[in-house]
């Protein structure tokens, strides 16, 4: 490609070099988390773009760098507006921006909602792979969109044996068109919509939680199976005493040690982070090992990094570019 020629790879494009290759997905989330691990990475705090009047909509952007074989820079700018549910629309949207490591020239324009979805997805079941004692019996969703949906698509993917999950939502009717996916996902599977969270919480050794929650709401895990996994991907529904009480896995310390999580929160109210027992990539590295199986929770708290997005839009790209597929932008650069 020249060097002037930018390629824009629409949303069809992406689902499509993404569509039954969750596997590939998976690899390259685990071999970002290692290459982050091993410090071949460049990893700027995110910044949040608020405003005046609202405490819950932001825009997020997520520089990055990921060495290795990667040798790619880029930018994911995400925009979060819980309001967008009543408009019918999806809460999230993004782009990214895929530069050249030695150019620093741009060379995708790359639609990535679909690919934060994703690549979030694909974090939370490679975590409950690790994490796991073994196939969990149940497996439960709380909070029941877009994001828990493409967990649910992953956890499929690592759980081929698991044939019974639980759904609860604010909004029965949102929990009801989940159990519909989840259907039409794991045909035969049993699925049972919880009518409150302490009994999903009670009879699954699993469980995803993605809200869009600001604040923490729940104050214990005490109803959860001893071991459980807790897949905290919307990072603040547990409350620093429920952190603090159990096992804690993170994808980055520093990164997810911010922005009132629930993370944030128990280290605040702790004076230390002493109750962090790794991150994810030096687990995968074998640099630690995992908390010893007791009464208490496996809880992975995932702030969501920036390499992930760029090694999943990466394999976007390749597939793309392959196929002769998405909008050749001639002589976009000067």
């Amino acid at each position: 490609m020249a060097d002037k020629n930018v390629l824009v790879i629409g949303a069809r494009d992406v689902e499509n070099a993404l569509l039954g290759r969750e596997e590939a997905v998976l690899d390259a989330v685990r071999r970002a988390y290692e290459t982050h691990a091993r410090g071949d990475s460049s990893l700027p705090h995110s910044s949040f773009l608020r405003f005046p009047d609202s405490d819950k909509d932001r825009i997020i952007c997520l520089p990055a760098y990921l060495g290795d074989d990667y040798q790619l820079a880029g930018v994911k700018w995400i925009a979060s507006m819980p309001d967008n549910l009543a408009r019918g629309m999806e809460r999230a949207s993004a782009v990214m921006i895929l530069n050249d490591r030695v150019t620093g020239r741009p060379g995708a324009v790359v639609e990535g909602s679909i690919i934060s979805k994703q690549r979030t997805a694909a974090s939370a079941a490679l975590a409950s792979k690790v994490l796991a004692a073994g196939e969990p019996e149940t497996i439960g969703f709380v909070g029941c969109g877009p994001i828990n949906t493409s967990v649910a698509q992953y956890l499929a993917a690592v759980w081929p044996n698991a044939t019974r999950f639980m759904a609860f939502d604010l909004d029965p009717a949102r929990a009801e068109s989940f159990g519909l996916s989840l259907q039409t996902l794991r045909p035969g599977a049993e699925v049972q919509i919880s009518a409150d969270l302490p009994g999903l919480l009670g009879a699954c050794a699993m469980v995803a939680f993605a809200t869009t929650a600001i604040t923490p709401y729940l104050n214990d895990l005490d109803a959860c199976p001893a071991g459980a996994t807790i897949l905290h991907v919307s990072l603040r529904d547990l409350s620093a005493d429920t952190v603090l009480t159990n096992h804690n896995i993170v994808d980055d310390l520093d990164h997810v040690n911010r922005a009132a999580t629930s993370i944030h929160l128990a280290s605040q109210q702790a004076g230390n982070t002493d109750f962090v027992h790794a991150a994810l990539g030096d687990i995968l590295l074998g640099r630690a090992g995992l908390p010893e199986r007791d009464e208490r929770k496996l809880i992975f708290s995932p702030f969501g990094l920036g390499v992930l997005d760029l090694a999943v839009a990466d394999l976007v790209e390749r597939t793309v570019a392959e196929s002769g597929g998405g909008t050749l932008i001639d002589s976009f650069l000067p």
